[in-house]
């Protein structure tokens, strides 16, 4: 599955559009990884540990959206796009958004 921010994919043609899919999960903060963060929010420097858990997020939301666009017969999705909302205090939704398409490689 083609996965892009753009509105096409490079040498392609859209053929069919078959709607707007999205993937999301909504992650709660761990206690043990929290206590890591703040000794780290002390000294400064990338909290690793928030880190890998939006990277983890991420692939989760991408991975749902994928799963929907393949139920509705996509090859591809374009203008993809990431939101995030704080649902509540410790916990965040990260969402992903774009356009289910079939497209077809274009000719020389």
């Amino acid at each position: 599955m083609l996965v892009v921010t753009s509105e096409k994919v490079a040498n392609h043609r859209i053929v069919k559009t078959l709607g707007l899919v999205r993937g999301n999960t909504v992650r709660a903060r761990h206690v043990g990884r929290d206590i890591v963060a703040g000794l780290r929010n002390i000294v400064g420097g990338e909290i690793h540990e928030y880190t890998k858990l939006m990277a983890e997020s991420r692939e989760h939301t991408i991975d749902r959206m994928v799963a929907e666009a393949e139920r509705l017969g996509a090859n591809a999705i374009v203008a993809t796009r990431f939101t995030t909302s704080v649902i509540v205090g410790g916990a965040a939704e990260l969402l992903a958004v774009g356009t289910a398409v079939r497209v077809e490689p274009e000719q020389v």
